[in-house]
């Protein structure tokens, strides 16, 4: 009897277990995987990000956030007498202009890179990379000199009897500037969308008669164009943001929007005002993007229909 008293009461305790550990929450391995990088974006760009909208809805010159809301800030960046559009305008165009400029510039290196250079790619591509370890800020003071008055442009040219343009402090220096220092981003994605096209493909429409011409527009360029809107894209956005070339080549000759945040930010101390050019520069930096991705039939390009 008591033997069969044990044997009963073990019985509920062994079907238990399998109840328990089915009530017990399991986290699947893809999202334990994933947790990191989700970590990671919620604190490094979801967070401030909600921190600078918050602040661009907070009372002009003050650090309320969370306890007041106001559209003051928004309403003084679209007052007709404030030229902060002025500076608007300038970002966007001069953002514009270096991704037109880069995207001639760099597809002949990436194509020299995929199909030409050969074992020497690598390293041309580190001769580009290189001055990625110097900073943006004395790589330009460097062109400063080159293009100042009695520096170098100018004293070589005085030599021989000439003398150098009138470039520095000019649109057309933070241009150059702007070009010079965004050429890695233009070029490494359009280098890793022209070296995924088949050399295959491209010796077969040779073999039937294709020019170089027809072989460039129908197969090159469609199979690499989205490692070319890569490029375009992380170059836009990078340039929109770019405040050093107009400031050291520009000599403020040019205001970028950049520049009217950094001001609000230091010596205005008038926070939520340059939260909510922020802001504004954000959604419209996001808005030409998406409307660019959804011009762009990514499942024609890669062949899928």
């Amino acid at each position: 009897m008591a033997d069969a008293t044990i044997a009963v009461s073990a019985e509920p305790t062994q079907g238990a277990a399998p109840a328990n550990a089915a009530r017990r929450p399991k986290l699947s391995r893809g999202l334990l995987c994933s947790l990191p990088v989700a970590l990671t974006l919620l604190f490094g760009f979801v967070a401030p990000l909600a921190t600078v909208a918050a602040y661009a809805f907070a009372t002009p010159r003050t650090f309320d956030v969370f306890r007041s809301f106001t559209f003051a800030n928004f309403a003084a960046i679209f007052d007709p007498a404030n030229t902060v559009w002025t500076s608007f305008v300038w970002s966007l165009v001069l953002a514009v202009l270096t991704v037109v400029v880069l995207a001639v510039v760099a597809y002949p290196i990436a194509w020299g890179l995929a199909r030409v250079f050969g074992r020497w790619s690598g390293f041309v591509g580190v001769l580009f990379v290189f001055p990625l370890f110097v900073s943006e800020n004395v790589r330009l003071y460097g062109w400063t000199l080159f293009f100042i008055k009695n520096g170098v442009l100018d004293g070589t040219l005085k030599l021989v009897g000439g003398s150098g343009p009138e470039v520095l402090y000019t649109p057309t220096a933070i241009l150059f500037g702007m070009v010079y220092v965004y050429l890695p981003f233009m070029l490494f994605p359009m280098s890793l969308g022209l070296a995924m096209i088949p050399k295959e493909l491209v010796e077969a429409a040779r073999d039937l008669g294709a020019s170089r011409l027809t072989i460039w527009r129908e197969i090159e360029l469609p199979l690499a164009m989205p490692g070319i809107l890569i490029g375009m894209l992380l170059t836009f956005v990078l340039a929109v943001g770019a405040v050093a070339e107009s400031k050291v080549l520009g000599g403020q000759s040019v205001i970028v929007i950049t520049h009217d945040i950094e001001i609000a930010f230091t010596y205005a101390q008038n926070w939520p005002l340059g939260s909510a050019l922020a802001l504004l520069l954000t959604l419209i930096v996001g808005a030409l993007a998406l409307v660019a991705m959804s011009q762009l039939d990514l499942d024609r390009i890669l062949g899928r229909r």
